[in-house]
């Protein structure tokens, strides 16, 4: 048998085409609009994630500017009582002092500073004198807080040497209220105090900020006011700690927390803090809408490419497909051309199991050439198309059926009885009734020319595993056929005997 040829392109390969086609573009698409994407959260990102630092950075600013101007405030307030000449002229530990004199004197005084103190919502507003004598108004929570060392631990508050004042809070673990203390005289300090609470209008927190933490730390890092009224009085630790320590002015931002700290009046710290997932919710949200974009972009693109290649394939394939159909069809007949025969009952024995059973039968007209010669090619070519005819309504459309030379054909047997029917019995049976549609077929103008064929047989595997081996026996068999007077089938038996079948 000669060598195959190798088949041409095929609808198939048009099919397999077009898929590669359609799946490199998907996959361009998708990493485009991936790539694309990516850029863009990450542009996304950057842009909010500086905004947001910009904003938290501003408003810690502002909170610092806020409290420093508070605290200027406060002082001011403070310089105003030495608005009255007797206020810082006036010794109540001077021995020499007229008493009724030092009555009228810190009945003046006191009056001065009452008109001072109803300006804000002080706890304290007097002056304390070295032997503890006060004008003004000092609260019984400062007195008993601070007993008879009073004057000495208020001058303890005085820390800037320059100004002659300073700001104290946590005095005693007392949280609860802010000093302020300037040096009068060398025997007197004003004193004024307020609650910690009344820093929430100095730390006003913007309503789109409502879960940011606002904390007035001191130098260290006991927490004077917070946002969080429970925290007053404690130590900054954990996480926001070790984020602002030993920073004077900074925003840090990771994946955990924003914190922006800001230093003000005497070692003072102003922090701000919120959680990153919070602060970020827009960029999230955003994120998610430029992937869902991304991801219907991409289904849009890669279902219009499909439309696309479907559409711009579809004559191509059309056209293979009939050149296909024309070059593995026998024109004259309808059934499978020798090479593509070959190739279909190669494939099948390829993947066939060795309990399968299969037939090659192999069918020669007797006379053919005489039928030419006699009679014109043109009744030739009617028989051999009769041929065709008898083939497609014997077989199933899983056999499969071929002309492999000019009256030659062959039928590869796919399918089994349907019944409980010996295998060889219902090939016997499909041959003798090949044979019989022959028998009343004549050809020529007057029907006068008989028409007949001789069959040979093998089966797989008993005779061959191959395409070739499996011939080889038909043929063997069909010669048999031919040997005994033609118009009869034999089986091959793997002999040269000449003993046929059927006749």
């Amino acid at each position: 048998m000669a060598k195959r040829e190798q088949s041409r392109p095929s609808l198939k390969n048009i099919r397999g085409l077009q898929l590669a086609m359609i799946i490199g573009y998907a996959v361009i698409i998708i990493l485009v609009i991936f790539i694309v994407t990516n850029l863009a959260v990450k542009k996304t990102d950057k842009v909010l994630k500086n905004k947001v630092i910009s904003i938290t950075s501003s408003l810690n600013v502002q909170m610092k500017l806020n409290m420093d101007s508070y605290i200027s405030r406060m002082e001011t307030i403070g310089t105003l009582a030495f608005g009255s000449e007797d206020a810082y002229t006036y010794d109540a530990t001077d021995p020499n002092n007229d008493e009724y004199e030092a009555l009228n004197t810190e009945k003046a005084i006191t009056e001065k500073l009452y008109s001072l103190c109803i300006m804000d919502n002080f706890c304290d507003y007097g002056i304390v004198y070295r032997n503890n004598r006060t004008v003004g108004k000092i609260s019984n929570g400062t007195s008993s807080l601070m007993g008879d060392d009073m004057y000495e631990e208020l001058s303890s508050m005085i820390t800037r040497q320059r100004t002659h004042d300073g700001w104290s809070a946590g005095y005693k673990d007392d949280h609860k209220r802010i000093y302020y203390v300037k040096r009068v005289h060398d025997n007197a300090v004003l004193v004024m105090s307020f609650y910690a609470s009344e820093l929430e209008s100095v730390f006003d927190n913007p309503e789109t900020l409502d879960d940011m933490d606002i904390r007035l730390v001191d130098s260290n890092y006991d927490i004077l006011y917070s946002s969080r009224g429970e925290e007053i009085g404690n130590q900054l630790t954990g996480t926001i700690y070790e984020r602002v320590k030993d920073k004077t002015s900074a925003t840090v931002m990771d994946n955990t927390y924003l914190v922006s700290v800001n230093s003000c009046v005497d070692d003072w710290y102003v922090i701000c803090s919120i959680p990153t997932r919070i602060i970020l919710k827009e960029k999230n949200d955003i994120q998610y809408y430029i992937y869902m974009a991304g991801l219907i972009a991409a289904v849009l693109a890669v279902l219009f490419g499909t439309i696309m290649s479907v559409r711009l394939t579809r004559p191509v394939k059309q056209a293979v497909s009939i050149l296909d159909s024309k070059a593995n069809t026998d024109q004259l007949t309808g059934i499978l051309n020798k090479l593509a025969f070959n190739d279909r009952v190669s494939g099948r024995l390829d993947s066939s199991l060795t309990i399968e059973r299969h037939a090659l039968i192999l069918l020669d007209l007797d006379n053919f050439k005489g039928i030419n010669d006699t009679l014109g090619h043109a009744y030739g070519d009617s028989v051999l198309a009769k041929t065709g005819s008898i083939l497609r309504a014997e077989f199933s459309t899983e056999d499969f059926l071929g002309r492999i030379g000019g009256d030659e054909f062959c039928v590869f047997v796919n399918c089994s009885p349907s019944d409980d029917m010996d295998y060889d019995e219902f090939i016997r049976e499909k041959c003798e009734t090949l044979c019989r549609a022959y028998w009343k077929y004549y050809s020529g103008d007057r029907k006068d020319y008989k028409i007949s064929a001789s069959i040979g047989v093998s089966f797989f595997p008993d005779h061959g595993s191959t395409f070739e081996e499996l011939y080889s026996a038909s043929d063997k068999a069909l010669y048999k056929a031919k040997k005994s007077g033609k118009d009869a089938y034999a089986f091959y038996d793997g002999n040269d005997s000449e003993e046929v079948d059927g006749q």
